[in-house]
């Protein structure tokens, strides 16, 4: 009897997968209201360069788009780019959380105590999904706000938000590997960038026709560009192209993929 009693006292706590991961999501998420400020900077670039590009640059732009149009046509040329550059900053955002966990000691906290592991990285992510849904709904809010005009049905809006959901989530589970391989926050800050850059030297602002041929090779090529061209064809009401939605669709399952498994064996390695 005391045999039994003794084992049944040292035995292991049973390990919950899905409870352990939504405990990690809500810390996740008392991270984003505790620390407003991140989200607020990450929301802001977005914000700037959409009322940048669209009143400062938006006459001259929208008129280089043909059919005389202007900055009414601009803006709605632009928001899809802005929503790319939202989720991508967004990403910095994770690879910083990440990043944070990894140099403060409170993942060797975690390895000590009976959670389902993955727990730690699925609930970085799921939060960072949230924090990337909050971030558009407040850039397209503003978008909507100084005239944007979306044509969208409702399949066309579900399409839309099934696309940007995907997006983020291949956008998180990249920068959480980015996170996990960073040495330092700082690096962590920094390497994302690169993010940032590609709906630039995409079709995110101006059309790849207007690009040089080296550059416009690349434009056409780059994974944010059929993201883009999938999301304006949706929000204008038209049906994309099939290419451009199988590639969007592809790219987003490739680097989610690949983000996870890369992002599984960083996080094993670091034990």
């Amino acid at each position: 009897m005391t045999t039994s009693l003794t084992t049944l006292s040292t035995a292991p706590a049973p390990v919950r997968p899905l409870a352990d991961t939504r405990t990690m999501l809500c810390r996740g998420v008392r991270r984003l209201i505790r620390y407003p400020s991140l989200t607020l900077m990450l929301v802001g670039l977005p914000v700037v360069l959409l009322l940048l590009f669209v009143f400062v640059l938006g006459g001259t732009l929208g008129a280089g788009l043909g059919g005389g149009g202007g900055r009414t046509e601009y803006l709605a040329y632009v928001v899809p780019g802005i929503l790319l550059l939202t989720v991508a900053s967004s990403g910095q955002g994770t690879a910083i959380s990440v990043a944070m966990d990894m140099t403060e000691g409170i993942i060797a906290r975690f390895r000590t105590m009976a959670i389902h592991q993955p727990s730690v990285l699925t609930g970085h992510a799921f939060g960072a999904v949230i924090q990337n849904a909050v971030a558009v709904v407040v850039v397209l809010a503003v978008a909507l706000l100084i005239g944007y005009r979306p044509e969208a049905g409702p399949l066309g809006w579900l399409g839309a938000v099934a696309l940007l959901l995907l997006v983020a989530l291949a956008v998180t589970w990249l920068t959480v590997a980015m996170g996990l391989a960073a040495k330092s926050v700082e690096t962590a800050s920094n390497t994302p960038m690169i993010l940032v850059l590609l709906p630039f030297l995409g079709s995110g602002f101006v059309p790849t026709d207007s690009m040089p041929t080296v550059l416009r090779w690349f434009a056409e090529y780059q994974p944010f560009t059929p993201v883009m061209e999938t999301l304006r064809a949706l929000l204008s009401g038209r049906t994309p192209g099939a290419l451009d939605a199988g590639l969007a669709v592809g790219w987003c399952v490739l680097v989610a993929v690949l983000g996870w498994v890369r992002s599984k064996r960083l996080y094993t390695r670091s034990r």
